[in-house]
């Protein structure tokens, strides 16, 4: 198809979803009003439906009042029951899809209910919406004129009961419209493969022969898969390979600790980043703006937003507000009704608005994703924004890398263990170390009233890890590809534990 067609239609798209996002943009809180109205009435009958009544709810604060939050816990005994084929318990029409995620903070399996509705109107709409905004912000975009080399998660689909489960983006690929595997790259049969570390060179053979224009997945596995890439053409940068790269689309972990080796990957300041916050649960999010870290809040996806803040989380004087109710600057843990049957859902993010008018948002981390042994609150946008300092300060560059509390013993005070995986190590260690602990401190108020004299806790130790040992560790449990990472902060010493017993037996052993 010529060039100009394809922009031609795709322009036409474009102004025709725009103006459906102007009615959001402007009354934000009506549409989503409007929105639980509708999830409502669509799911009167279920069970769950009928259980609490949803006929008879009429507004915002009878359904706070009847319908309690909820987290996957207390609705696994219904998902299983969906899974085994029963319809109607909490979404009226038949759910044949669940997106399996191993989560971060739980070795057990949660298998998210994902609807016909969801699939179109949340996860294949919010694919439409990323390609429009970054469309209407680079008018000389030729994305069109390629292919996206997409990396996505390594779980194939499994059959049960008439109903179905995977990873996310094998759930997505599988439900695709057949012209979409020409707009893409690898292969539908090469995306799907389940051994990841076979299928990592199967998607670099692949590949490096096409005319790969964007790039779409996870910045840590993207990075690995690039590195291959050059690796297996002996070429610098990515540009001697696709010369018509224009942007990177990404979400699923922080992107500053990888900010800079993407910037060696792929030098020159035209290059676009793009993220996005999805999740098995939904499409939440997306950037709308060119040279941002802020994401638009999509309210028109069949998602219900309600908010907790974190002040008051798990607490006795724990507070839930809608959309219309939160405040720039403050911590909030995100609670989603969707289309998919997930009532006042604990999906375990946090965000913090940037912006109300329209709803922008950071992500700022996970509510089980935290320190606070000592009372230092310590969350990952202060790990990450004192780590990006620290790195550009040191020279350094990391891979990967975990933190967890180092528990008073006797009179002995608390402190932070690292295990930090680096790429490009400082040239000092402890140069390195004093500088994370003050930047911790210039970020986290908390944090650096405990440093303070060393008054609750001693300075960070820092262990450097071994080659590939995030990785080692992710092979070992069966975790390696897709979304699948060990959680950067933790309460417990469960994950830090046995990164050092496996960084010490390889170690003496290599």
């Amino acid at each position: 198809m010529p060039i100009p067609l394809v922009n031609s239609i795709a322009s036409w798209f474009l102004k025709k979803r725009f103006h459906q996002m102007e009615l959001f943009l402007k009354y934000p809180n009506e549409v989503q009003l409007e929105l639980l109205h509708t999830l409502l009435e669509s799911a009167k009958n279920t069970e769950i439906g009928k259980h609490y009544d949803f006929a008879t709810i009429s507004n915002y604060e009878t359904f706070k009042e009847r319908v309690p939050i909820r987290s996957y816990e207390d609705y696994e005994p219904m998902i299983e029951r969906s899974r085994l084929g029963e319809h109607n318990i909490f979404w009226p029409t038949p759910i044949r899809w669940f997106a399996k995620s191993s989560g971060t903070t739980n070795a057990k399996s949660k298998f998210i209910p994902v609807s016909q509705e969801s699939l179109e109107d949340c996860h294949f709409a919010a694919g439409k919406d990323l390609l429009c905004m970054y469309l209407n912000n680079n008018e000389n975009a030729k994305l069109f004129t390629g292919k996206s080399l997409r990396l996505g998660g390594s779980k194939e689909l499994y059959k049960e009961n008439g109903t179905s489960f995977g990873d996310l983006s094998a759930i997505i690929i599988d439900n695709m419209p057949f012209w979409a595997d020409f707009s893409s790259t690898p292969s539908s049969e090469v995306s799907l493969m389940s051994d990841w570390e076979y299928k990592m060179q199967a998607i670099v053979n692949e590949t490096i022969q096409e005319n790969v224009t964007s790039l779409a997945g996870v910045p840590s596995w993207m990075l690995v898969l690039l590195n291959q890439v050059l690796q297996t053409t002996g070429n610098e940068n990515l540009f001697e390979i696709w010369n018509n790269l224009e942007v990177y689309f990404h979400g699923g972990v922080s992107f500053e600790p990888y900010k800079d080796q993407y910037k060696k990957l792929l030098p020159g300041g035209s290059f676009k980043y793009y993220e996005i916050y999805n999740a098995s649960e939904g499409f939440f999010a997306i950037q709308d703006q060119n040279d941002t870290s802020e994401l638009l809040l999509m309210l028109d996806y069949g998602i219900f937003y309600e908010f907790i803040p974190m002040d008051t989380y798990n607490t006795k004087n724990e507070t839930i507000i809608p959309l219309s109710d939160v405040e720039i600057g403050k911590n909030y843990a995100v609670i989603i009704t969707t289309n998919a049957g997930l009532w006042r859902y604990k999906i375990g993010d946090t965000v913090r608005f940037t912006s109300i008018d329209p709803y922008r948002i950071k992500v700022s981390g996970r509510t089980k994703h935290h320190i606070n042994v000592f009372g230092e609150e310590l969350i990952i946008e202060n790990a990450e924004e004192a780590l990006r300092k620290t790195i550009h300060i040191t020279q350094s560059e990391i891979i990967d890398y975990t933190v967890a509390p180092i528990f008073m013993i006797g009179k002995e005070k608390g402190a932070h263990e690292w295990v930090i995986e680096f790429k490009t190590p400082p040239k000092n260690i402890e140069e390195f170390s004093k500088a994370l602990d003050l930047n911790l401190q210039l970020v986290n108020s908390d944090y650096e009233a405990k440093r303070y004299n060393n008054t609750t806790l001693n300075p960070p130790r820092i262990v450097i890890a071994r080659h590939n040992l995030f990785y080692d560790w992710l092979k070992q449990n069966n975790k390696l590809g897709g979304q699948h990472k060990i959680p950067r902060l933790s309460n417990k010493r469960t994950y830090i534990d046995e990164l050092l017993i496996l960084n010490k037996v390889n170690s003496c052993t290599s």
